[in-house]
């Protein structure tokens, strides 16, 4: 297993954890790069990434005191599977956030995790390898990102500021590796539908919303995801229109 070439960080703990063989770094590059090196139920996390990357290669702050995981995961031929990664996802660190007393978090479709209009947690799927995905998971607990980025001090937040003992880095770790497996077990016996009542149940209630679809923009209230993780918005009393995960460019919230 070569590592060196994707982390400066060469030193490495491992462990195994819920069923996951777990891979801890000081500093990597990204560890969705360190993941994809991996095989199934392979995961690793840092303690910093100076190359973290959100959607569209955006920039994602990663300093010390924050989460930052990717975990790989089997997808099989299914291709319903591994578009509906992002959602499972962020199924499974909400449900673990919430045994940590945090009941505000919800979904902002794809891949965010929100406290109110503020981000809590993003989620960055990456295709390396033949029906294998690495799912990034980035929490803010008790970093500072807003100090590398003033912008994100009018639109982030922190574990840290919402509950009143967040918890260490190492117990939320296990905790959402432990619903990811949970939750992709439940869609490998039964398939995506069983997970979808839980998902929806997470998107904060109706939002109007306006979608992108390269370049074709479409209006209307969000109405959550269907049994096939398709995107649901209504934009009329009458119609009701599905968009698969591939169309969509851009959600915006109005």
């Amino acid at each position: 297993m070569n590592l060196s070439a994707t982390q400066p960080d060469a030193a490495h703990h491992v462990s195994h954890v819920a069923g996951w063989t777990l891979l801890e770094f000081g500093m990597v590059d990204s560890t969705n790069l360190v993941a994809g090196k991996l095989g199934a139920w392979h995961a690793v996390r840092a303690d910093t990434q100076t190359a973290g990357r959100g959607r569209f290669q955006r920039t994602w702050v990663s300093d010390a005191g924050g989460l930052w995981l990717s975990a790989v995961v089997p997808t099989g031929a299914n291709r319903e599977h591994w578009q509906a990664l992002p959602l499972v996802a962020g199924l499974a660190v909400i449900e673990s956030l919430k045994a940590f007393s945090l009941a505000s978090a919800r979904l902002r479709w794809p891949n965010d995790i929100m406290v109110n209009e503020r981000k809590l947690a993003g989620l960055l799927v990456d295709i390396f390898a033949p029906q294998l995905a690495v799912i990034g998971i980035g929490v803010n607990v008790t970093n500072h990102p807003d100090v590398q980025d003033t912008k994100l001090k009018a639109t982030s937040t922190r574990l840290a500021d919402l509950v009143s003992k967040p918890p260490p880095l190492a117990t939320l770790t296990w905790a959402i590796l432990a619903s990811l497996k949970s939750a992709m077990d439940v869609m490998a016996k039964t398939g995506f539908s069983a997970l979808q009542p839980r998902i929806n149940e997470l998107w904060g209630g109706s939002r109007r919303v306006t979608i992108d679809l390269d370049g074709v923009q479409r209006s209307g209230l969000f109405a959550g995801i269907d049994d096939g993780g398709r995107l649901l918005l209504r934009e009329n009393a009458l119609a009701l229109s599905a968009f698969e995960p591939h169309q969509v460019r851009l959600l915006r919230e109005l």
